[in-house]
């Protein structure tokens, strides 16, 4: 990954449309410009059961022509539609410089990548094999890491990604060794393992088929290394694998432990039994080949492919030349502590892996399904259907996601969403998995099968984000591949030079250079990051707060300005019609029903409080023959041949529509929904949310972090200033379309500094996923959701600083551990280099130093944010 500079990124950013684009905005995109969606009708589905004519404006969405001028429909014949996947892509900026040099190109029409997916899409004015060399130069001269891969299937994403166990791993080095030799097969698209959990994160056209193959490679580097199917319980499946390996580990430092200490008792002499030194050094032989044997083996399969730098490899060669030097009690002590370090590193690591996952993983094994008969039968939970019910007891966790048909009951959804306070739930209400049922008997109907209810949504954020590895990870691993040839070079140089040029004795700088060895192991260094991180994610998590990667903890961490939308984020959302005032010829539910009429089809909070205050039997809503979305204004609907207006004042305006004086005053602090039919004006609906109870105690908190809180809204400036007043926020950007979003974002980044955008709304979803950190809250849109780079699973405003606090905290201990082990080793290095330090410092600067990172790290679960 390349850092660029400001001046080098300006020219590629400002033309490219977004730096971050998720994969919605990539498909709406494609059928904006390969479908050509204006001027069609929408299909039938479950949110337009009518199939309704849509249209945005009187303007293509691609030329910008009116639309009998425009011929962007000629697309499909000239022109070439390309998708490619940019493998090794793993730097935001190097996204943007990439599509906007792509965008250069002469033949290129239009370029777009996807920095989440990894994938390149294209209109050229050329065949491919015309375009694909120009674009493996763009790639190389942006980074020569980043390689462009043709789609087989045009049109159809046919990469599959899975995760995997790898229950055997117990080293941090091993496992950027294993995922470099992983990414370098021919089939293998990508590759990511963390140490952290033990999983490996597999994308290819086929992942389960290339599992035997790539087992076979990993044995042949770190035997008995495995790479297992996909999990269906993780912490059950790999528990018995590290059960099994913790019990082998005690038994050879228990029986080598008791050898290696008769030797030494018997060496220094200290029970006054007179043993020849023989016996004494075949005990200490016998106890290294128990504590260090399955070591040098390891380092005898690694030298055959070639890996000399391995930590296995430089433990056995500083040892056995301690042995050869015949400094039997270090050599047997070293690798003695360093087995232990080794041990009690693993123990801890496992343990945070264990709390973490017992925190996250909170999938059923069965579930109890009443059957038509009324009979209860406890099957599988991944057997479950859609429409099936369940019988969840007092005590019971919620197995699915799914609505209550029947009981009242207390709900804890302090697993879910961090929240202590219990949640009283009746008939009809919605239940997410992973809550605790607390008072009642309730029966509830399956809305989700158990892959995408919100159990799994969790594990599968969790997982995905230890697989998106952070910047500081990437350049410590970058970094350890240089730290460990320099330390060795230093060793060779100490053990060789003095004694040649100078004629000095051998002994002190032999010693002195197998001591260098043993702390050019980089594990403290690699292993640090990527546990501080994870434990992070897991605090987060238990906090109901979900982060999608290193790079958004990174990025949040250094937050200037916190854009809030309005509605839903920093208000409740629940809107209610207060007042409804009308002309004279119109009565209050006649001018009701014909709103709601319009706003049938809506999801927005407005458009439903608006159909819930409708007397439908009185009168029923009409069908909607056609609508028009005017982005930032309102709707215009045909309703039985008629007109219908349903919007702010702008739409009105514009659509030559008076407004009379008295309508026009506003009567309270709310949005503008004005109604006219076929250019008469029939009056004003009056609807007003409620501000968030923490949002007063959120925004200060923030306010404390340093960080600028601005409400972005689409609302009046009117009801938009009067919440900013009550939660505290001095800067109001309102009445705002979504495009005026992103810009006022590139606006406020220019003068604060990175941006944490945070929404809920389907609007959202294009500047969640252009900002630098953007967040939805949970009770928003599936697309922001998707979109977001952290989601507050509550919905709470004081759930935002307490992102950006855990965030900051774990960037602080990262950078803490990073600093320690260094400067240890450093130190190490120059008391050796002065003949002050010995193997046993150079174990305290290898293992012990890993351990103290280690538990350093994952104190982070311990604290309360």
């Amino acid at each position: 990954m390349h850092i660029h500079s400001a001046e080098e990124m300006r020219p590629y950013i400002e033309d490219a449309e977004s730096v971050k684009r998720s994969s919605s905005d990539i498909v709406k995109d494609e059928r904006r410009i390969f479908g050509h969606f204006h001027n069609s009708s929408l299909p039938a589905d479950a949110h337009n059961p009518k199939g309704i004519s849509s249209m945005t404006n009187e303007e293509c969405d691609y030329c910008g022509k009116e639309l009998d001028q425009c011929h962007c429909d000629l697309l499909d014949k000239n022109l070439s539609k390309l998708e490619y996947h940019l493998n090794g892509l793993d730097c935001m900026e190097c996204a943007a410089i990439i599509e906007g040099k792509i965008r250069q190109l002469p033949l290129i029409l239009y370029a777009a990548v996807c920095f989440r997916d990894k994938d390149l899409y294209l209109i050229a004015k050329a065949p491919e094999d015309i375009i694909y060399p120009q674009l493996e130069k763009v790639c190389a001269s942006v980074d020569e890491n980043i390689k462009i891969m043709r789609h087989s299937n045009p049109g159809k994403t046919s990469y599959k990604t899975k995760t995997y166990e790898m229950p055997t791993l117990d080293c941090a080095a091993c496992a950027l060794k294993l995922e470099k030799l992983i990414n370098k097969q021919p089939d293998v698209i990508s590759a990511s393992i963390s140490y952290a959990t033990k999983t490996l994160k597999l994308t290819a056209e086929d992942p389960d088929s290339l599992i035997p193959e790539l087992t076979e490679k990993c044995n042949e580097i770190e035997s008995p290394t495995v790479i297992q199917k996909p999990h269906a319980k993780l912490e059950e499946n790999s528990s018995h694998g590290i059960l099994d390996w913790i019990k082998q580990d005690k038994v050879q430092l228990g029986i080598g432990g008791i050898i290696f200490g008769a030797g030494m008792i018997l060496n220094y002499n200290l029970i006054n039994l007179p043993v020849p030194q023989g016996i004494i050094d075949i005990l200490f032989v016998i106890s290294y080949i128990i504590l260090g044997g399955e070591v040098l083996l390891n380092a005898v399969k690694n030298i055959m492919h070639g890996e000399f730098f391995d930590e296995t490899f430089l433990m056995s060669i500083a040892t056995l030349g301690a042995f050869a030097i015949h400094e039997f009690p270090e050599a047997v002590g070293v690798m003695f502590f360093y087995r232990i370090g080794e041990y009690f590193m693993d123990l801890a690591t496992d343990q945070s892996r264990e709390q973490i996952m017992e925190a996250v993983d909170l999938r059923p094994q069965m579930v109890n399904l009443i059957s038509s008969e009324n009979n209860v039968t406890e099957i599988p939970a991944e057997d479950a259907k859609v429409g099936d019910y369940l019988l969840i007891r007092p005590g019971d966790r919620i197995p699915l996601d799914g609505i209550v048909v029947k009981g009242d009951s207390q709900i804890d959804t302090s697993a879910i969403t961090g929240e202590s306070v219990p949640v009283t739930v009746h008939v009809g209400d919605s239940l997410d998995s992973g809550c605790i049922n607390m008072t009642e008997t309730v029966v509830l109907k399956v809305e989700k099968i158990l892959s995408e209810s919100m159990v799994s949504k969790i594990l599968n954020s969790v997982e995905n984000a230890v697989a998106n590895k952070p910047k500081l990870d990437k350049f410590i691993t970058r970094f350890s591949k240089v730290y460990t040839p320099i330390v060795v070079v230093i060793a060779l140089i100490t053990a060789v030079v003095p004694p040649l040029l100078f004629n000095h004795p051998w002994y002190p700088y032999i010693y002195t250079a197998l001591t260098f060895l043993v702390i050019s192991c980089p594990c403290a260094i690699v292993i640090s990051i990527p546990l501080s991180f994870f434990s992070g994610i897991g605090a987060a998590s238990r906090e109901g707060i979900l982060f999608k990667g290193g790079t958004s903890i990174e990025s949040l961490s250094t937050a200037k300005v916190a854009a809030l939308d309005k509605t839903g984020t920093v208000t409740e959302g629940s809107f209610k019609v207060r007042k409804v005032l009308t002309v004279p010829d119109i009565s209050r539910n006649e001018l009701l029903s014909l709103a709601a009429s319009a706003e049938s089809y809506s999801t927005h909070p407005i458009a439903r409080s608006i159909v819930t205050a409708t007397d439908l039997d009185e009168n029923p809503l009409d069908q909607v023959d056609s609508i028009q979305e005017i982005s930032g204004s309102g709707i215009i609907a045909s309703i039985k041949g008629d007109k219908v207006y349903v919007g702010n004042h702008l739409l009105l305006e514009t659509s030559g529509i008076d407004i009379p004086s008295k309508f026009s005053t506003l009567e309270t602090a709310g949005p503008e929904i004005f109604i006219a039919k076929n250019n008469k004006f029939l009056g004003r609906i009056v609807v007003s949310d409620e501000l968030k109870e923490d949002a007063k105690e959120g925004i200060r908190e923030l306010k404390d972090l340093g960080i600028t809180p601005v409400m972005l809204t689409g609302d009046n400036k009117e009801a938009s200033q009067f919440m900013a007043d009550k939660a505290g926020i001095s800067e109001v950007y309102a009445q705002l379309k979504p495009t005026d979003k992103f810009e006022i974002m590139k606006t406020l980044r220019a003068k604060f500094g990175p941006v944490l955008y945070v929404g809920d709304g389907i609007n959202d979803a294009p500047v969640l996923a252009g900002s630098d950190v953007g967040a939805a809250m949970g009770s928003g849109s599936d697309s922001a959701i998707e979109a977001a780079d952290l989601v507050f699973l509550n919905s709470s405003v004081e759930a935002i600083p307490k992102s950006v606090k855990i965030a900051r905290k774990v960037l602080r201990t990262a950078k803490e551990n990073i600093t320690f082990a260094i400067l240890v080793k450093v130190l190490v290095l120059v008391m050796g280099l002065l003949g002050y330090a010995n193997m046993w410092f150079a174990v305290f600067a290898d293992t012990g130093v890993t351990i103290i990172c280690v538990l350093y790290s994952i104190r982070l679960l311990k604290i309360k944010f």
